[in-house]
């Protein structure tokens, strides 16, 4: 081989980054859930907020469509193919899911910093 990347490896490649942007977009959310729910609060919950920030930006940016699918349909070559490496029914219902799964940890986060509600550590 000339070492030139195969557009299958390229694709498989895109794929895998767009399956890890995916669980730690997941987590993210059920990170702010659990901190709205809990009144948990550690290291963690910053970094969450503004993974979930970012890609709310992209997304809006992006006319509510992830740049990477369209990056995995330029190299799928007109064959088939989930934009990540789960099954597509694992992701197809994403932001109906994790969309309200922030809101709602978001508010509850908003409630308890206005309000002064949080356990006491």
């Amino acid at each position: 081989m000339d070492g030139a990347m195969t557009n299958a490896r390229r694709l498989f490649l895109i794929r895998l980054l767009h399956t890890v942007i995916y669980v730690v977009m997941a987590a993210s959310a059920l990170l702010v859930l659990f901190a709205g729910l809990a009144g948990a609060n550690g290291p963690w919950l910053p970094p969450a907020l503004v993974l979930i920030l970012i890609e709310s930006v992209v997304f809006i940016g992006f006319g509510l469509k992830c740049p990477l699918t369209a990056v995995v349909v330029r190299h799928a070559d007109g064959a088939p193919v989930s934009d990540t490496l789960m099954p597509e029914r694992l992701t197809r219902h994403t932001f109906k899911v994790f969309g309200p799964i922030f809101v709602i940890g978001l508010a509850l986060l908003a409630l308890r910093w206005l309000t002064g509600w949080w356990p006491a550590s």
